[in-house]
């Protein structure tokens, strides 16, 4: 690679793990995305809503998402939701449902690594914790051919037990955070959204609401 390259956007899901299912809840990693904050979001709310999108649009590259919203709320949060296949879920043999920890634990395939590929923005993938730990909250939805299931938590930890949901006929994933003022700028226009979504358009389309008024 020449002194004026760059490494190529994503371009799709890595064979391997990509979480430790283990362990549900990495308080250090949480902790150290919060230290290094500066670092993990550049530019703020942007660049965390690009770390939620990378998800479903490898997942629109394997055939199993054709549609993506974000809706950015009054409150100042922010929404994103897919028709895609949502978040790999083991079931026990007693019928205990456990979501791969993708919300308080590293994803194996980026985070920290000097070959993570680059979202959009120019910046290197890190992985959604990096969202969960810099947001006052986030609350996961995920709607499996299995079952359907809902967590909250607050700035990565996971708070209460997780909530099975009425059965769905269609499965996907909703994506629901409030960035910590404190911790990242949480400023965003819908023409930058737009502009940095650019990038996704060939791949699925991605609609933009904006319901703050």
């Amino acid at each position: 690679m020449g002194p004026t390259s760059r490494p190529e956007v994503w371009q799709g899901a890595r064979v391997g793990a990509t979480h430790d299912w283990s362990t549900s809840v990495d308080a250090e990693h949480l902790d150290e995305v919060r230290r290094d904050r500066a670092a993990l979001a550049p530019g703020g709310l942007p660049h965390l809503l690009l770390e939620v999108l990378a998800y479903p649009v490898d997942e629109a590259r394997e055939g199993t998402t054709s549609q993506v919203r974000v809706v950015l709320h009054a409150d100042g949060s922010v929404s994103v939701s897919d028709d895609g296949r949502g978040t790999e879920t083991r079931v026990d043999a007693d019928g205990v449902a456990r979501v791969k920890p993708v919300m308080a634990t590293r994803d194996l395939r980026f985070y920290g690594r000097s070959d993570a590929p680059l979202l959009p923005d120019g910046h290197r993938r890190s992985g959604i914790s990096v969202v969960a730990a810099l947001s006052e909250w986030l609350v996961h939805t995920n709607r499996r051919a299995e079952g359907s299931w809902r967590r909250r938590f607050e700035h990565g930890l996971p708070v209460g037990e997780l909530e099975t949901l009425p059965a769905q006929h269609a499965s996907g994933t909703v994506v629901h955070f409030r960035p910590d003022p404190d911790l990242v700028d949480s400023a965003v226009s819908v023409s930058e959204l737009l502009e940095a979504t650019r990038a996704y358009a060939a791949v699925v389309p991605v609609e933009v609401v904006d319901e703050r008024g």
